[in-house]
């Protein structure tokens, strides 16, 4: 099993955490883990993206240049990197942020308004970790039992008081995909 995932969107959408829980998921699970993050000098507010490798063998290269996941936060990143998209791939798209649509038919496409979503769930900022829970749910990444775990790495404790709140955004998302 194999999983790679590049995350990308703007700074200050929590690119990087995303990718940083889901290489904590590998690593809970004892998988080879890479996790790449790469971002613009502007950080907030420039661009961002996270590769993510989840393997149970070892990995080779931390590039991800073919996909099995694709995350698009914004109009940019989805036009940069939807041709990138292994065929039989997943993308998720933020349709909130992003009104274009996928034109490939070799490729699965979830368009989840995570950033509304966020809003009306009193979630602001984490409209990341509610596209991740539509990704564990879709993909099988991992049992949602292995979410807390992850969630206490990546979540400092002078932030405790976020840990909540990231947990009833993956719920969202989860919940989200049928």
């Amino acid at each position: 099993m194999e999983n790679k995932i590049l995350i990308a969107g703007f700074g200050g959408q929590g690119i990087l955490f995303a990718g940083k829980f889901l290489a904590y998921i590998g690593l809970n699970e004892d998988k080879q883990v890479s996790w790449l993050p790469s971002y613009g000098p502007e950080m907030r507010g420039g661009t961002a993206n996270c590769s993510i490798i989840l393997s149970d063998k070892n990995i080779g290269s931390p590039i991800v240049d073919k996909p099995d996941i694709l995350v698009a936060m914004n109009t940019p990143s989805l036009a940069k990197y939807v041709n990138e998209v292994a065929p039989g791939g997943t993308i998720f798209v933020d349709s909130a942020l992003i009104d274009a649509k996928v034109e490939r038919t070799d490729v699965d496409v979830v368009y989840i308004p995570a950033s509304t979503m966020a809003t009306e769930n009193n979630l602001a900022g984490l409209a990341n970790m509610i596209i991740v829970g539509a990704i564990i749910k879709k993909c099988n990444i991992t049992s949602f039992e292995n979410t807390e775990a992850a969630l206490e790495k990546v979540v400092p404790p002078t932030k405790v008081k976020l840990f909540e709140p990231n947990k009833k955004a993956l719920t969202v998302g989860y919940e989200f995909v049928k």
